[in-house]
Order: structure tokens, then sequence, then C-alpha cells
């Protein structure tokens, strides 16, 4: 049975996805605003995050956020933090062409051809593999139609620069709407699964 690969991202309302969670997170590029998905955390976006963290199999992360997670999520060792309990029990890959060995326990290095490891990962695993983050390796998997469903969480902030999930040259995609909810802070939640090719037509 084949898995399923979901991507989690933090869109700003202008796509950005650059460095959500702190000021130091990704300054590459001379971005300055990291931290901007900060001050929308409230519970009903904790709500939403913890029950997206009861699903997965197997986490698959590009090289940056796997060491902005690999270098705080070891070090969380409740058992009741359903993230920390998630992400350092089970398998994780992270695509990488410039990474040797990672040495957060349970990780495997993906070091050829990010789209044909992929595929070959979804193949011999099962359940959910989930992508947090991780923009530059979600592009390039969606060029190839190896996203299976999208959750995009749009906060309601306009960034004018950073690096944008959907940029010039995206592969025409079609999805599906499957679900959507809006927290208190007005952080809007839509998933959406991959529906094949946009149609046209003319009015």
């Amino acid at each position: 049975m084949t898995a399923t690969l979901s991507l989690t991202q933090f869109l700003s309302l202008d796509g950005v996805y650059q460095a959500p969670g702190g000021p130091q997170e990704d300054p590459s590029g001379g971005f300055d605003q990291g931290g901007w998905s900060v001050p929308y955390g409230d519970e009903d976006f904790g709500r939403f995050m913890a029950g997206v963290f009861e699903r997965p199999t197997a986490f698959l992360l590009g090289r940056r956020t796997y060491e902005i997670f690999a270098g705080y999520w070891p070090k969380q060792t409740d058992p009741a933090d359903p993230v920390a309990g998630k992400l350092n029990a089970l398998p994780k890959y992270v695509a990488s062409t410039t990474l040797d060995t990672a040495d957060w326990a349970g990780t495997t290095v993906l070091g050829g051809d990010a789209a044909k490891e992929v595929a070959a990962l979804k193949e011999r695993t099962e359940g959910e593999i989930q992508m947090h983050g991780s923009g530059g390796l979600a592009r390039s998997l969606m060029a190839h139609d190896l996203i299976d469903t999208l959750h995009l969480l749009v906060f309601p902030v306009v960034l004018g620069n950073g690096r944008r999930l959907f940029a010039d040259g995206a592969r025409p995609t079609a999805f599906r709407h499957e679900d959507a909810r809006t927290t208190g802070s007005g952080v809007a939640i839509h998933t959406y699964a991959r529906a094949g090719r946009p149609e046209y037509g003319s009015y």
C-alpha cells in the first residue's frame, strides 16, 4: 500500500512561508520578519496542530527545516507533548544532497534525486508521511505530483518579501477543497487534495 504525502504549511496572505516561528529561524536572503506567525498561536491553532500530529507514520523534511527541528525537538521530553512524542519516536527522512549523516535518532538521509527518492519512499511506506515547512523541497515535489494533501494555514498578515510556496513556474495543478476552519485569531486553515490538471473555460 502506497503512503500519502501531506504538507502542512504556514503562509502569509501574500504566500510567504519563510521563518514563521522566530526571528533567527531563517534570515537567508536578508529576511528580517521571522516570527510572524507567533502572535496568532491561540488554542484553536494548537488543537488543529495536535490533531495533525495524531496521524503520521513518518516525517519527510528538507534540510533547513530538519536542522531547525533537530535543534529543538529532541530536547522536548514531556511524554504528554503530542508533537514531540511523534517527532522523536517515528521515522524521519531528510532530503538533502549536502548532509552526509543526521544525528537525530531515527533519521535517514535521502541523498539522491529527491523526486525519485520520495516516490520510492511512498511506495514502501504505509499511512501518512507528513511534511512540515520544507518549502523548497515541497516546491520540487509538487512539480512531480508527489504531494497528495495540502494543509495551508493562512495568517492575516502581508509581509511583502520572503520565500513563497507558489512561485512563478509552479506546475499547474488542480485541487479539491476538503475542509476549512478559522481560528479565533483569524488564521484560515484549508485542506486540499490534489485533483490533477486544471480545467479551463470561458465566460
